[in-house]
């Protein structure tokens, strides 16, 4: 168990660690010289099972809350010290505000000092304590009265605390490894350290980590947890790490960077959050305003966004964006708070949402019931109530960094919801099993009614039945359930048009008349069909309606235009295609090769090769022409 101090300056709490431990937290000379705490502090208890009490003394003047924060954040417990001659002060309210905030209910309140005054006073301190509790709503009461000076009650409040880490419940080690470092130094013949609380995941010796946000490589080299040597270390525990990396350097080191595996190093500057207002503040916090943030262990300035309203108002809880002015590391859950831009006053706290909020829409009603789903209790209600009714579909990487889940739970996760995933561009998309069914649906539904309102059009080509059916999938997704109903046969495609398989392009009695006269000039000379005006010719028409119709059986698939007014029927394509691939399999697909072998002119040949090499069968390659080995031609031809 890892216990915290609080309390207002000069309250005894460094006093009270070293007659609890026998340490003294102050370990810098102006500490020394000062009489007061200025920085972090950690001592070490052993208990009775074998394990270690941890304590981090932090500083109670006001122009060091930010050390204070930065302490504060990683403990289980806290220890409240007042003095009993000086009662309750300024640090003593805000410190209790900060526990609040937090979310930090376990602890005990420790009345120092209690050798100065007399049992009048210590009484009246009790009182003053008591309600105290009772206007914050502090679901706790024990009152240690304690003297570091003379041991009066030491013995009684360390058997509590030992008490209280016996009964801590096992800390769930889930999740990736993360340590928010609070302090960085460097050892004669070891190297450097890194110290912090570990905030989720198992650390081991030899593990390659990132210091992050700076994304620098590491290895572990060796370890301790709560001041002892150890093979490993999990969540909940005060570790140190020996640390190096061939593009490390201590000076790279700041409070408040974690140390993390890979997969979670994702800086942000933009969090979505909901913010608690302390009740107590005596002015509203308006939009935009300027702020510190603390989270972590890390410091650092920003705005405030409200996306419910244009100001909180004391007492209020409402969604809201930091905005900050350098990246940093959170992960959804990680507790914050925020002080006024001037970094003396406590405004307000709250737990992050979401790291990777939308760039446009963040007020939207939409938005807003994204940050609600993701206020759930497990990462399973989040997910199922985002995509209850979300057609778009969820990055699931993105979802899983957010919650840190490992991969073997998030992939557990997305098989228990029984989740339609699709990975496109190292992005995993899910999709409840209804709304991959709704937009198939959607897509033979609109085929349907577009075959009824033309029955002379082959299809709808694929970007506008995308514009029709789902504006807002990502277009590689779109083409991924095309390409499911496709090979289901629930859908054929003509070209670039999509059609029931039960739809055909139904030509007018003349046009019919037209195609029974051009279709037998196609076919006497395949390899080399006549062009328009040669067709019009022979059959004593105009050109136009001859290009007209043979354009809308290129459309449908049933002709292929290879070149200006050129049309070739389909079974020409699919023997022009096997030849070619015969002979690009021999390394011998050239313009003279392949002339030869269809026998037609040069230019035509080319036209050919070209075409093949545009729809994406071939490619040229200086003078020669390879076959692609790939599935995205544009026409459908039959090459065995």
């Amino acid at each position: 168990m890892i216990i915290g101090t609080a309390g207002h300056i000069d309250h005894g709490k460094t006093s009270l660690v070293k007659a609890l431990t026998g340490v003294d937290g102050d370990r810098l000379r102006q500490e020394k010289e000062r009489g007061i705490t200025i920085d972090l502090g950690y001592a070490y208890a052993p208990l009775p099972n074998g394990e270690v009490l941890g304590f981090v003394d932090v500083p109670g003047h006001q122009k060091f809350i930010h050390n204070m924060l930065a302490g504060i954040t990683g403990i289980d417990f806290f220890l409240l010290a007042i003095a009993a001659d000086d009662g309750i002060m300024p640090q003593t309210l805000e410190h209790m505000q900060i526990l609040q905030l937090l979310g930090l209910h376990r602890g005990i309140i420790a009345l120092t000092k209690v050798d100065r005054v007399g049992d009048e006073r210590i009484e009246a301190v009790r009182g003053e304590i008591r309600n105290l509790l009772a206007d914050h709503n502090m679901p706790f009461s024990d009152i240690f009265p304690v003297s570091s000076a003379n041991g009066f009650g030491i013995d009684a409040l360390r058997a509590r605390l030992i008490t209280e880490a016996l009964a801590l419940p096992d800390r769930s080690a889930a999740g990736q490894f993360r340590l928010a470092i609070d302090r960085c130094f460097s050892l004669t013949g070891v190297g450097t350290v890194v110290t912090g609380t570990i905030f989720s995941g198992i650390v081991s010796e030899g593990d390659k980590l990132l210091l992050s946000p700076g994304g620098i490589p590491l290895r572990v080299r060796s370890l301790h947890v709560q001041n002892r040597p150890a093979p490993t270390g999990s969540t909940g525990q005060r570790c140190a790490l020996n640390v190096t990396g061939p593009e490390f350097d201590k000076r790279a080191v700041q409070r408040g960077d974690w140390v993390l595996a890979e997969s979670l190093h994702a800086p942000v500057m933009r969090l979505d959050v909901r913010l608690d207002m302390l009740a107590g503040s005596t002015k509203p916090l308006r939009h935009w305003a300027p702020i510190h943030v603390h989270l972590g262990a890390v410091t650092v300035t920003g705005h405030i966004s409200i996306l419910e309203g244009v100001r909180v108002e004391p007492g209020e809880s409402v969604l809201a964006q930091l905005v900050l002015d350098k990246p940093v590391g959170a992960l959804r859950g990680d507790r914050f708070i925020v002080r006024d831009a001037s970094a003396v006053q406590t405004l307000a706290g709250g737990s992050v949402l979401d790291i990777y909020p939308p760039a446009r829409g963040q007020r939207s009603a939409a938005r807003l019931q994204v940050l609600r789903a993701l206020e759930s209790a497990t990462p399973e209600q989040a997910l199922t109530g985002l995509l209850d009714d979300n057609l778009a579909g969820i990055d699931l990487h993105r979802f899983a960094r957010n919650w840190n889940l490992d991969v073997n739970t998030a992939n557990n996760l997305w098989i228990k919801l029984g989740l339609h995933t699709v990975e496109k561009s190292h992005i995993l998309w899910g999709f409840m099993p209804q709304a991959w069914t709704k937009f198939a649906k959607r897509i033979t539904d609109t085929l349907a009614e577009e075959h009824i309102r033309a029955p002379d059009m082959p299809g709808i080509d694929r970007a506008r039945l995308r514009r029709i059916t789902a504006p807002k999938l990502e277009p590689a997704i779109f083409m991924t359930i095309v390409e499911e109903l496709l090979a289901a046969d629930r859908i054929k495609t003509s070209g670039h048009w999509l059609r029931l398989p039960s739809h055909s392009v139904t030509l007018l009695a003349q046009e019919k008349k037209l195609w029974d006269s051009i279709r037998p000039l196609l076919a006497i000379c395949p390899n080399q069909p006549p062009r328009v005006r040669d067709i019009a010719r022979a059959l004593n028409v105009e050109e136009s309606p001859v290009r007209a119709l043979l354009y809308r059986l290129a459309q449908s698939g049933e002709l292929f235009q290879v070149a200006h007014d050129h049309f070739f029927t389909s079974s020409s394509i699919a023997n022009l295609a096997a030849i070619a691939k015969q002979l690009a399999e021999q390394d011998q697909l050239s313009a003279a090769t392949f002339r030869d072998r269809i026998e037609v002119g040069r230019k035509l040949a080319i036209q050919i090769l070209e075409f093949f090499d545009r729809i994406g069968y071939t490619r040229r390659t200086r003078d020669t022409h390879k076959l692609r080995q790939t599935d995205l031609l544009t026409v459908r031809v039959a090459v065995s």
